[in-house]
């Protein structure tokens, strides 16, 4: 029967890829717009085609060298046939791969959306939402696909070895953390520079053909919110799943000690049940995008709030059918599916958070606008204490989340604690479930920017810039939402992949009279994460400085690599005829190449930070002191994710505000503090705070990757 589900999900994972190729031709089909629309686009995709070869070429050998490593010193002594190492190449395979369809996709669409804008809104929000579905149907296609087929594959080491699975997670993470982190670099240097210069310094407008570092910055939208985050988001899914599936081999191997309830959980119904949730999701996901046409011709922001209300309501429904098919009408399927609408729930909870804080429609973002007033000072002060009061409802959401999934699984199963554990991670999947939806909207945020600058270059009328600049401002708050979205999913799930740690950790322990000596156990007895250990407060504070001084490498790199930005264009400016009057012709590659250098020269600290700190403090300070590490990364990385991302957007909409001509509008000293807020906001919400997602679940997953090899070092020292 389980693998029957597995087919099932796989195949579901298949239509999904199916549909993306469906809307990627149907965008292919639409009016690219005039030469010089389609001249600017061809330089947009050609750069970003050229930065993501290099980034490939940079990661591929060190994926290669880590998939050896975990062969030898992993799979070997376990005896697992190689299932971890094939697991982390295949979800390091499909990240790339993911984030390069959807950027794919996003370069086509945005010369396609200018011109459909000047038809009218509905036209171009249409459009627009189409090619973010491209990017965000095969994001959650290839995540099901990879989970499922090698469920399929290796299901049976799965219940023997849960671990093993955790190989696939840290390929997905790893590769996610390098796109997000160069692609982030890469993007806010290039906008950085061209605000500080072009609109602070020369007073041309955003995305104006005259500035030389115009079309690096529109590349960077590109790879870093379109390909970084779409292997950000193809790895949170598949982590969520993967911390699912562990949990349910933890339990489906004691299957018969848990009474009523072993003939609902021996035949792997507790591992096929969030593969099949994910299925729901996708059928939820592309069911809801079609409200999305082009009949709509006023408030974007809520016609695909409405969308997203479709496909959650269409997900929860095919839920039910599944638990009841599974479970029966039983007090553990109806658990389980109270779990998983709390998951759906939170999608739409995270949301309406950001989007309050980050909207221009509301009192935050008016707030830091009004504070340009009296300069850039006021306006930091407001958009940081923004960003950090965001923090208090998004840790309500969490909090509530874990709360109820937790004690829905707790009581439904009879007071057993596995079980509710099990039960926070179907809410999470639930959440990620939704993951064909929410990238469909997140991918028309950079669809759109790239839309509006293509207008503004390519000189359309005033009316068509209208319409652009309203989806833009829509697309930075629908790019807010989704970072949100993400943070939230590394939250839920560091719950499940926590227990999934601590039980191998005691997996590996049990049963070795020198390592139960070593740490104190008698038999029977299992290692305990207590504050009363030193080792686990020791881990605590590693783990709680990690994303502080992880994000200081990020933003420090944008403030190198921008600084060179601003010197290029200032001597563009200065040295090259004729710009300023458009008789001269900037050097846009020059300012591309800068991007492109700085990011991949950028890239090596933070991932080795990364990917060396756990593995330097569980072989040197121990299991415990890790277990401790992974808590503190989470407690302080979800929250300064949260005031990176929700500040970082609201300082750039309070921007966009004051652009529509709001207190007295563009090339005044209020919209010059403004801009300054942004260039402090968008390393934030770009780069630094979107890739502490990445870093979390890099952290994780090495941890249980490495966990068996870490054991056995205990024995020799």
């Amino acid at each position: 029967m389980s693998t029957d589900y597995g087919i099932i999900a796989a195949g579901v994972a298949a239509v999904a890829l199916l549909y993306s190729l469906v809307l990627f031709i149907s965008v292919r089909r639409q009016d690219p717009g005039n030469a010089k629309m389609m001249e600017i686009a061809s330089a947009v995709r050609v750069g970003a085609n050229a930065f993501l070869r290099r980034e490939y070429t940079v990661i591929a050998p060190v994926a290669v060298a880590i998939s050896i490593l975990i062969f030898v010193f992993i799979d070997i002594p376990l005896k697992t046939g190689g299932a971890t190492a094939v697991g982390f190449l295949v979800g390091a395979v499909l990240s790339a791969i993911a984030g390069y369809i959807g950027m794919a996709a996003t370069v086509r669409t945005s010369s396609r959306t200018a011109q459909a804008a000047r038809k009218g809104l509905g036209p171009a929000l249409t459009l627009a939402f189409r090619g973010g579905g491209v990017m965000g149907m095969a994001v959650v296609g290839f995540g099901l696909l990879g989970v499922s087929l090698f469920y399929i594959a290796y299901q049976s080491v799965i219940i023997t070895t849960p671990a093993v699975i955790a190989g696939l997670g840290f390929g997905a993470s790893l590769i996610a953390l390098f796109m997000r982190v160069s692609g982030g670099i890469y993007t806010k240097a290039a906008d950085v520079g061209a605000d500080l210069v072009g609109k602070a310094e020369a007073g041309i407008p955003e995305d104006d053909e005259r500035n030389p570092a115009v079309i690096a910055d529109n590349v960077g939208d590109n790879v870093g919110d379109c390909a970084g985050m779409g292997a950000d988001i193809y790895e949170s899914f598949v982590v969520t799943s993967i911390a699912a599936l562990i949990l349910a081999a933890l339990i489906t191997a004691k299957a018969s000690t848990f009474g009523s309830l072993t003939s609902l959980i021996s035949s792997n119904q507790l591992l096929v049940y969030p593969l099949l949730l994910g299925a729901a999701g996708i059928i939820g996901s592309i069911l809801g995008g079609l409200y999305i046409r082009k009949s709509i011709k006023k408030d974007p922001m809520g016609s695909l709030n409405i969308a997203l209300i479709i496909s959650a309501v269409i997900a929860i429904a095919i839920d039910a059918a599944i638990s009841f098919s599974i479970f029966s009408d039983s007090e553990l399927g109806w658990g389980l599916l109270a779990s998983a609408i709390v998951g759906v729930i939170v999608v739409i909870a995270i949301e309406r958070v950001a989007d309050y804080f980050t909207s221009y429609r509301f009192r935050p973002v008016k707030f830091i606008a009004e504070a340009s007033q009296t300069g850039p000072a006021t306006n930091f002060l407001a958009g940081f204490s923004t960003g950090l009061q965001s923090t208090a409802p998004s840790a309500v959401v969490l909090v509530l989340a874990i709360a109820f999934s937790y004690f829905i699984g707790y009581y439904a199963s009879g007071d057993n604690v596995l079980f509710g554990i099990y039960s926070t991670a179907i809410a999470t999947m639930a959440e990620l479930s939704l993951t064909g939806v929410i990238m469909s909207i997140d991918s028309f945020g950079p669809i759109t920017d790239n839309a509006n600058g293509i207008v503004e270059m390519a000189g359309l009328e005033s009316g068509v810039r209208e319409v652009t600049d309203e989806l833009d401002a829509v697309g930075n708050t629908t790019k807010a939402t989704t970072k949100a979205f993400a943070v939230t999913s590394a939250a839920l799930a560091a719950v499940a992949i926590f227990f999934a740690f601590q039980s191998e950790v005691n997996n590996q322990i049990a049963g070795n009279a020198s390592l139960m000596a070593k740490y104190g156990l008698l038999n029977g007895q299992t290692l305990e994460f207590a504050l009363s250990d030193p080792r686990v407060i020791i881990g605590l504070f590693i783990g709680g400085l990690l994303p502080f001084f992880f994000c200081s490498f990020l933003i420090q790199a944008v403030g190198r690599a921008a600084i060179e930005m601003v010197n290029e264009v200032r001597r563009q400016f200065r040295e090259i005829p004729g710009i300023m009057d458009r008789t001269g012709k900037p050097d846009y590659a020059k300012c591309v190449d800068i991007s492109t250098t700085a990011a991949l020269r950028e890239l090596g600290k933070p991932a080795a930070l990364a990917v060396l700190t756990p593995l330097l403090v569980g072989f040197i300070l121990g299991p415990v002191a890790l277990g401790g590490l992974l808590i503190g990364s989470v407690v302080t990385g979800v929250y300064l994710a949260f005031m990176m991302t929700n500040g970082g957007a609201a300082w750039d909409n309070a921007k966009k505000y004051i652009e529509l001509g709001n207190l007295g509008g563009k090339n005044t000293p209020i919209h010059a503090a403004a801009v300054m807020g942004d260039t402090v906001g968008d390393p934030f919400k770009d780069t630094a705070g979107p890739a502490i997602n990445s870093l979390i679940k890099v952290l994780n997953t090495i941890s249980i990757v490495f966990i068996s090899a870490m054991v056995l070092y205990a024995l020799f020292v």
